[in-house]
């Protein structure tokens, strides 16, 4: 007993200095030997004895996160007794410690909602023991207001841990058993807690709470909590992404009807709303945001109608009395419920309301007061502007003969918008306050939205921007023109012109949601010769001065442009052309494509340094090879014309990236009339041919400068990318590759040999590399006579072997350099592999038949790279993965041999990151593995039919070696085999025709472990569904014959359809099935 009271002691020791020390050092110690402790054996009853006699909260809350950790393990569970013991302890222990601190009441929650939720079909004599969450928490709810809010907070954390998938991220078949436990928690539990909840709130609300009571205010705020836990229920198992909430339907089961055709239930939430303090009613319009948000198909037309009938005349009731609104959470919340008005009602169901003229109204008019007060709550305007975009675009289409009077109100919203961003200029600059122009997402965003509703009565819209343009442009001019004119003035003139040309940019844009007329055409021109005109003086100011924001707004109007008036489809006889053609002199697209180009060289020659508008710039560059200004640029591509091609004048190395832009450009204009003219291909490429001589010589001599060096290199490999990326056709691509091979190669081999552990160098080398062994559009095909392919093949094995043996000698490298610093070289060089492997410009039986070593080199270092990396990265990096499994996918297509050939651990290694590739969410990667794993089945299926006949040849030794593995580890083919099963049965397989092809190896490989699989499905249906199910089975092989010929997938795949149709309607109205997945574990 001493020696467990000392244990105590020195646990309780740890905890303190785990959560209360400040100094790092003990705090890793006590971490670490708590660690130890979790993972001891006896650590389950000293977990009691801590809850027992543990004098300190810190202890409490240890014993309760190791016993979640113990019951959630997946290998060596807890028996079912001693999970049913626990769950009794915590209750009981809650019920007795009402006033434990609240982390440690929190935790013991968590626990117990953990163990219901993975216990959730476990049965103890034909009872499902964890089901009965009501009765568990029905005693605490007949006793104190403490008690109560402990029942309550526990139904709650049930509903919200059985909700998330997060937890069964580790597991084998992650969302298969999440989505059965939800199914059956929705189906015979949750609408039982959610009636629970609107009964306890409406006891609440009828007993006038003293909410200032703290016991009280904790209860309403659980309670409110639980419902909207309740209502927030994933109940169809789409796991909507919550950063995507203007599109969200809430998707209620039909048998919840009766709570929603009854209007006392939203009646409830409304007069809670009014109720209650605003700390609590963010919590209630959260409700209702959900509640408005019900599948349409849940009513019928009239009971919809009464529904949003009661549903508007709430929140007429709010903004008659605004007075909680001034709390930013509940205004936040209730423009949310604005703008699930419109995206989940019609407008012509809207003006059918009784209230609507007046409910329109007042909308309308807190939508501009909001605007007005544009430093309030700036992200809850995307909520009122995506009600008026909705509710705009909705106008030509409303048949209903009630007025929808969006004429009058709209044109107010689109004013307050332009408007109050104008008058935020000045302040921003006079307060040095944050410029919502600095974050483009934001603005780009709201300039969409604006784009519909602009286009809304458009004659008053451009009444109203050519007014505000004409006023800033000319006080903008006089203040240029001054001498005295402070800096001040002229950067609020400039931050208001911004505006403006953004808006006349999105307004512009917003033509294609219009029929457009030719008054509106003529309008838009009004506005185009007025950016246009601000656009010729800023340039001329721009040797002293310039604005980037005001350059970028020009860049996002000349996009939209484009876009509308520049193209095949535009009519030539535009109203606009006439407008511009009057102003300005210029008569068609061509002339204003002259102008765009004269931008896009201005651009570049002063805004050199300002990556954000180089690289839009050079995003802009379309239609334009027959311009004069164009073949300056094809003739003068030099760091004297463009600034930032130069070298010394670059801050990082990484700024250079907008270069392979500019060149992918240029090669695109350069191709369209360069056709088999080598004289004028040698002149373009005259610039970076002096850049290659000058690191030639640099590498020559012992002593050189090495910034200058790794700075001409980067720059020039990202140029050669852009020009190889737009050669796409055979005769360019061949003058690329004769003017680098043989010539230049070896520099790019020597900077990778000096350079491989500084990543901003290798990245662009290894990326060209790729690049240049890409077969893109069949541009690599060599004559018969040119040994160029195979040579082709040599340097790129060069260059992997050499980038992958020293990458490897780095040594450890910290978790978040480790992608930077490695991973992201060794992906590109997969990448690379895969190309030149899957290129059909080289024939790999060459290299073993000659002795050359080139192929096995390439090969042995992809092995070591992939050994050298954990499973966990392959899956964790989106690019790494794709790379990784592409390149898998080609080597088990062609290469099995090499594989077959390989150690026993890295077979293993391989077949394992291939299970679980299979369950990755990339679909991408989900296919390669199902390709490769079909590879690999198909090979060792081979083998074995060739092993058993009588005539057979002598197997190849590497073949013999593989199958011996294979038959060694069993487990690993049909564990396999069970998760493709499990996937086709139990999920959202987006992918079947891919994991069809594979699996019928997989069964003919295993047909005794199939047949147990299957028994083992039948068996956990209900008695009355086995019959259905077995002959499902059954005729999923009928037909079927022991071989892997195409004929054969083909009817094996289309069974596998039927077969999943029918497994998927025998099992919809059940909730057994679960169980089978023990076996697939």
């Amino acid at each position: 007993m001493a020696d467990h009271v000392q244990s105590l002691a020195q646990l309780e020791i740890l905890c303190k200095q785990l959560y209360e020390t400040t100094d790092t050092t003990t705090r890793l110690q006590a971490e670490k030997a708590l660690v130890e402790f979790t993972n001891s054996p006896d650590c389950l009853s000293k977990c009691q004895l801590l809850l027992e006699s543990g004098s300190s909260s810190y202890s409490q809350l240890l014993a309760a996160t190791c016993l979640s950790k113990l019951v959630s393990r997946t290998s060596n569970p807890l028996p079912l007794e001693q999970r049913i013991d626990i769950r009794n302890y915590v209750l009981n222990y809650l019920a007795t410690r009402p006033k434990l601190a609240a982390f440690v009441t929190q935790a013991l929650i968590q626990l117990y909602a953990r163990i219901t939720k993975l216990g959730w079909f476990d049965c103890q004599k034909e009872d499902y023991v964890f089901r009965n969450v009501i009765v568990d928490v029905t005693r605490f709810l007949q006793d104190s207001v403490e008690h109560c809010i402990i029942g309550v907070t526990i139904l709650s954390q049930l509903t919200n841990e059985i909700n998330q998938v997060s937890f069964y991220a580790d597991s084998t078949h992650p969302l298969t058993k999440h989505r059965k436990i939800a199914s059956s928690f929705r189906d015979s539990s949750l609408f039982d807690i959610f009636t629970l909840s609107c009964n306890l709130l409406k006891q609440a609300s009828g007993k006038n709470l003293n909410l200032n009571d703290e016991s009280q205010h904790g209860l309403l705020m659980q309670l409110l909590k639980l419902a909207h836990n309740c209502l927030n229920f994933d109940f169809i198992g789409t796991s909507t992404d919550e950063s995507s909430d203007d599109l969200c339907t809430v998707q209620i089961p039909t048998s919840w009807r009766s709570a929603f055709l009854d209007s006392s239930t939203l009646q409830l939430f409304f007069d809670l709303y009014h109720s209650i303090p605003p700390s609590l009613s963010p919590l209630v319009l959260s409700c209702l945001v959900q509640i408005a948000s019900v599948r349409r198909s849940l009513f019928n037309n009239a009971e919809r109608a009464k529904f949003l009938s009661h549903l508007v005349d709430g929140v007429k009731r709010i903004l008659e009395n605004p007075q909680s609104l001034s709390d930013p959470n509940n205004y936040h919340e209730f423009c949310r419920l604005l703008a699930r008005l419109k995206s989940n009602y019609q407008l012509g169901e809207l003006v059918k309301v009784e209230n609507y003229p007046e409910v329109i109204r007042l909308i309308a008019n807190f939508t501009v007061t909001s605007l007005q007060h544009w430093e309030f709550a700036p992200n809850s305007v995307h909520y009122l502007l995506s009600l008026w975009q909705r509710l705009a675009a909705s106008v030509p289409y409303v048949k209903a003969t009630e007025p929808h009077m969006l004429e009058t109100y709209t044109p107010e919203v689109t004013k307050a918008y332009i408007t109050s961003r104008l008058e935020s200029v000045h302040i921003i600059l006079r307060d040095g306050l944050e410029d919502p122009l600095d974050d483009a997402g934001l603005v780009q965003q709201q300039l969409d939205q604006l784009s519909t509703i602009g286009r809304c009565e458009y004659e008053k819209t451009c009444a109203l921007l050519v007014q505000l343009f004409d006023q800033s442009a000319q006080s903008y001019q006089e203040l240029l023109q001054s001498t005295n004119s402070s800096t001040m003035d002229i950067a609020v003139q400039e931050g208001r012109l911004t505006w403006l040309v953004y808006i006349i940019g999105a307004v512009i844009g917003g033509r294609v949601s219009f029929a457009s007329t030719d008054e509106q055409d003529a309008m838009d021109g009004e506005l185009v010769c007025r950016v246009l005109q601000l656009m010729n003086l800023t340039d001329s100011r721009l040797a002293q001065a310039g604005n980037e924001k005001l350059e970028l707004a020009m860049l996002s109007f000349f996009e939209q442009f484009r876009k509308i008036y520049i193209g095949d489809q535009v009519q030539k006889s535009s109203k606009l052309y006439r407008r511009l053609s009057e102003v300005l002199g210029l008569n068609d697209e061509t002339m204003v494509l002259s102008v765009f180009i004269g931008k896009i060289i201005t651009n570049l020659k002063y805004w050199g340094q300002c990556e954000p508008i180089t690289s839009k710039t050079l995003h802009s560059v379309r239609k334009l090879v027959k311009l004069s200004a164009v073949q300056f640029m094809l003739n003068n591509h030099t760091s004297e014309h463009f600034s930032f091609l130069g070298v010394n004048n670059q801050a990082n190395l990484s700024d250079m990236r907008c270069r392979t832009t500019f060149y992918t450009a240029l090669g695109r204009l350069l191709m369209v009339d360069l056709g088999e003219d080598e004289d004028q291909f040698e002149q373009f490429m005259l610039p970076l041919t002096a850049a290659f001589e000058a690191i030639a010589q640099m590498f020559s001599t012992n002593t050189f400068n090495e910034q200058e060096a790794k700075r001409t290199l980067v720059g020039l490999v990202r140029d050669l990318r852009g020009i190889a990326f737009a050669f796409n056709a055979k005769t360019s691509f061949m003058m690329l590759f004769d003017w680098i091979y043989p010539s230049y190669m070896p520099i790019l081999q020597r900077a990778i040999e000096l350079w491989y552990h500084v990543p901003a160098c290798t990245t662009p080398v290894l990326k060209l590399m790729a690049e240049l062994v890409h077969n893109r559009s069949q541009r690599l095909q060599f004559d018969v006579s040119s040994p160029n392919g195979i040579l082709l093949f040599r340097e790129t094995s060069k260059m992997i072997t050499t980038y992958g043996n020293r990458i490897l000698t780095l040594g450890e490298v910290p978790k978040d350099q480790v992608y930077a610093l490695k991973l992201k070289g060794i992906s590109i060089c997969f990448s690379m592999l895969k190309a030149v492997l899957s290129g059909n410009y080289v024939n790999f039986g060459v290299f073993r038949l000659y002795g050359d070593d080139a192929l096995d080199n390439a090969l042995q270092t992809f092995i070591k790279l992939l050994l050298s990396i954990p499973h966990s990265d392959l899956l964790d990096y989106p690019k790494l993965s794709q790379s990784f499994y592409s390149l898998l996918e080609v080597l088990t297509q062609d290469h099995m041999n090499f594989i077959a050939s390989l150690e026993p651990h890295v077979v293993m290694y391989i077949l394992s990151s291939i299970s679980e590739g299979l369950t990755a969410l990339d679909t991408m990667v989900c296919t390669g593995c199902c390709s490769s794993l079909d590879h690999i089945v198909t090979y060792l299926f081979k083998q074995l039919s060739r092993s058993t006949k009588k005539r057979a040849a002598p197997m190849a030794q590497e073949s013999d070696r593989f199958l011996h593995i294979m038959q060694q580890h069993p487990e690993m083919i049909q564990q396999m085999l069970s998760t493709v099963l499990n996937i086709i049965i139990f999920e959202d397989c987006r992918n079947q025709w891919s994991m069809s092809r594979p699996l019928l190896g997989l069964i003919l490989l295993n047909e005794k472990y199939f047949a147990d699989l299957r028994n083992s499905i039948v068996n956990s249906q209900p008695p009355e569904k086995q019959q259905a199910m077995h002959l499902c089975f059954e005729n999923l092989m009928e037909g079927i014959e022991r071989n892997l010929l195409t004929k054969n997938r083909d009817r094996f795949t289309q069974n596998l359809s039927v077969f999943r149709r029918e497994v998927n309607d025998s099992m919809k109205n059940s909730t057994y099935g679960v169980n089978s997945n023990d076996m697939m574990s």
